[in-house]
């Protein structure tokens, strides 16, 4: 993997929370393009280290950090780092859906509105041409189309959570990272989203956390395994799961452990 380019590249990468460490000399490659799905029992670190690639966990006024983290080739932790241009260029997604209480058009334009300052001199067609684009790449389109004044708290929760990428898009994000996107989802919802993760493969670079082994699977191309703060293995999906290097990997993903 490491002849091509990645999106993200973290070095020696350890945090801790006050006097606990969360990560342990963290060295992972995820590839521009791909969808990388993160599993490992709870507490091993998977969305700590999802939440350090833009940086939210700097919100918590006792983490600290060693090693470096780089997004497009660019080290995140430089003091001229703009942490609203970095999260317009990397993305999140929760565990739950989380739309403003605003109609389903203001929901799709409000990071455009407070990031580009071209918004202010678009037209009424052009922000509307920004709706439509964002809501079809997330499949949303047909479905919402007549109903854009529509508060965005009205639509099922596999919408609300579609609604939440199609809100991340108008700024052009280069990189996804989805922490648990389909938990809150029954299997019809999750089957959704999934599809959805797989149609916007190559045009983003998509990271995600998952304790969904079969989605894992079903969804991702690459995968890496996590425990106890380090990464065990990283490799292609469908070798992983068929036949993992390490025991421990194949431990957890016979339901041995975790």
């Amino acid at each position: 993997m490491a002849d091509i380019a990645p999106a993200i590249e973290t070095r020696q990468f350890s945090l801790w929370y006050g006097s606990f460490q969360a990560l342990f000399d963290v060295d992972l490659k995820v590839r521009r393009g791909r969808i990388t799905s993160m599993i490992g029992p709870s507490g091993c670190g998977k969305s700590t280290l999802l939440r350090s690639v833009n940086r939210i966990t700097d919100r918590l006024g006792y983490v600290r950090t060693e090693g470096s983290v780089e997004v497009l080739g660019h080290d995140i932790h430089k003091e001229s780092v703009d942490l609203a241009r970095l999260r317009t260029h990397v993305g999140m997604v929760f565990q739950r859906p989380n739309p403003l209480p605003l109609s389903v058009r203001d929901n799709i334009l409000f990071a455009h509105k407070l990031h580009d300052p071209r918004h202010g001199e678009l037209s009424a067609d052009e922000r509307d041409g920004i709706v439509q684009e964002a809501l079809e790449k997330v499949l949303l389109w047909d479905r919402l189309r007549d109903h854009l004044d529509s508060s965005a708290l009205s639509l099922r929760l596999e919408e609300q959570q579609k609604l939440c990428i199609a809100r991340l898009l108008p700024v052009q994000p280069s990189v996804l990272l989805m922490d648990e996107p389909c938990s809150a989802l029954d299997p019809k919802g999750t089957e959704a989203v999934e599809e959805l993760i797989w149609q916007l493969r190559e045009q983003y670079t998509i990271l995600i956390v998952t304790h969904n082994m079969a989605q894992a699977r079903r969804a991702s191309e690459e995968c890496v395994f996590m425990l106890m703060g380090k990464i065990v293995e990283h490799g292609e999906t469908g070798s992983m799961f068929v036949s993992p290097q390490d025991s421990r990997t194949a431990d957890y993903i016979e339901g041995r452990y975790g």
